[in-house]
C-alpha cells in the first residue's frame, strides 16, 4: 500500500532561513508531499507565493495582508490583493488576514477595519479565508460571525469551547507541529473531540516544528510527526488522517489533486 502523502495548507517560505526555497521544494515534492499552500503576509509575500505556484504545478497561493502591519496598510494595498487574486487561477484563498493582540502597542482598530476589509475580499471572489488569531478571540468570531467566509482557523491552539465556535460557522480548523508539544492538551483535546473532516495539517514553516525536531527550522515534511500524534489521539492510522486531511483541503481550497 502507497504511504499517503502530505498536503501542507499554510507555509512561509519567503522566510529568509530559507537559503534556497525553490530546491526545497523541489525536493519536497519528490519526497512525501502533495501539495503546498503558500500564505501570505503582504503584498511582496503574496507575490512570492504566485510565483512559486506558476513554478510548481502543486504549489498554490494566497494574498492577504497580516494583522501586524495593519497600521501601515492602505485600501490600494486591498485592492493589489484583488488584482493578484484575479490574475492568477492558484491563489486559493485569502490570507493570512485576522487579528492579533498580543503585542503592545497594537492598533485594534485599523485591525478590524483590514481583516473586515479582506473577509469581504474574500466573500465577493468566492475564496476561503486563512485567519490568524492570537489574544483576540471574542473579536474574531464575532466578525466572522457576522460576515460568514467560508475558511480556516490557522494554527489553532484554543479550548474547544472556542474550537466548536468555529465549527458552528462551518470553518475549518488547522493544526501546527505544537499539537506535539507536551503543554498543547487544549489542541489534542480539539482534535480528540472534532470531526475528522474539518482537520487540516499545516507547518506554519519554517516555525512550529514538530517533536522530535522542536527548536529546527520546520519544512513540510515534517507534517508526519504531526499527524503521527493527531492519529493516536483519533484513534485511526496515521496515513488515514493524513489522507482524509488532504481530502478536506481539496474541498475547501477547490484543489483536487491527482
Amino acid at each position: 500500500m502507497q504511504t499517503a502523502r502530505i498536503f501542507d495548507t499554510h507555509t512561509h517560505y519567503d522566510d529568509p532561513r530559507f537559503d534556497d526555497p525553490e530546491g526545497l521544494i523541489s525536493r519536497l515534492f519528490r519526497e512525501d508531499v502533495s501539495g503546498i499552500i503558500h500564505a501570505s503576509t503582504d503584498i511582496a509575500s503574496a507575490e512570492f507565493g504566485i510565483k512559486m505556484s506558476e513554478k510548481f504545478p502543486r504549489c498554490y497561493a494566497s494574498v492577504g495582508i497580516h494583522p501586524e502591519y495593519a497600521a501601515e496598510f492602505s485600501e490600494k494595498d486591498v485592492l493589489r490583493l484583488e488584482e493578484l487574486a484575479k490574475a492568477s487561477k492558484k491563489v486559493v484563498a485569502v490570507g493570512e488576514i485576522g487579528l492579533d493582540y498580543h503585542y503592545e502597542g497594537f492598533d485594534k482598530a485599523a485591525q478590524i477595519s483590514l481583516f473586515r476589509g479582506q473577509i469581504e475580499l474574500a466573500n465577493r471572489l468566492s475564496l476561503p479565508v486563512i485567519v490568524h488569531c492570537r489574544d483576540a478571540v471574542g473579536d474574531c468570531v464575532e466578525i466572522l460571525r457576522e460576515l460568514r467566509p467560508k475558511g480556516v482557523m490557522h494554527c489553532f491552539s484554543g479550548s474547544w469551547e472556542t474550537a466548536k465556535e468555529i465549527l458552528s460557522l462551518g470553518m475549518y480548523l488547522g493544526f501546527t507541529g505544537a499539537l506535539t508539544f507536551k503543554n498543547a492538551k487544549k489542541a489534542q483535546e480539539v482534535v480528540k473531540n472534532m470531526p475528522l473532516e474539518r482537520l487540516l495539517f499545516e507547518t506554519d514553516c519554517p516555525y512550529m516544528a514538530p517533536e522530535p525536531h522542536r527548536g529546527e527550522v520546520c519544512h513540510s515534511g515534517m507534517i508526519r510527526f504531526t499527524a503521527q500524534k493527531a492519529a493516536e489521539l483519533k484513534g485511526v492510522t496515521t496515513d488515514e488522517i493524513l489522507l482524509l486531511a488532504e481530502e478536506n483541503a481539496g474541498r475547501l481550497f477547490g484543489i483536487f489533486n491527482e
